[in-house]
């Protein structure tokens, strides 16, 4: 059974840090792009940052390009979102995504506060 659970999320005052992990099992992990994608109150899904392919090739949304950087650890299944200077556009439920091919799947998310 596929399973990605994310955690790490919270309440953080504004230039604040946050990490967030997804641990994945049921599937082939290193074989998969990983992604990080979020989504605000009222607003489309969006992506943050992936990693394009199984390999180390990656992708950030404008927005939080300089930021945010996403690794992954193939040894452990589980793929990583560091988060540095949160803004309160930051604010969002934040989604772990593995693809392979025609296959995808979606962790539950985890809510993200950028607050003071």
């Amino acid at each position: 059974q596929v399973q990605l659970v994310e955690s790490g999320g919270g309440l953080v005052q504004p230039g604040g840090s946050l990490r967030l992990s997804c641990a994945a099992s049921g599937f082939t992990f290193s074989s998969y792009a990983m992604s990080w994608y979020r989504q605000a109150p009222g607003k489309e899904r969006e992506l943050v940052a992936a990693f394009t392919s199984a390999g180390g090739t990656t992708v950030y949304g404008d927005s939080v390009k300089g930021r945010f950087t996403i690794s992954r650890d193939n040894a452990n299944n589980t793929v990583y979102l560091q988060m540095n200077s949160l803004k309160h556009e930051d604010t969002a439920v934040y989604y772990c995504n593995a693809a392979q091919g025609p296959y995808g799947y979606w962790g539950q998310g985890t809510q993200v506060t950028v607050s003071s």
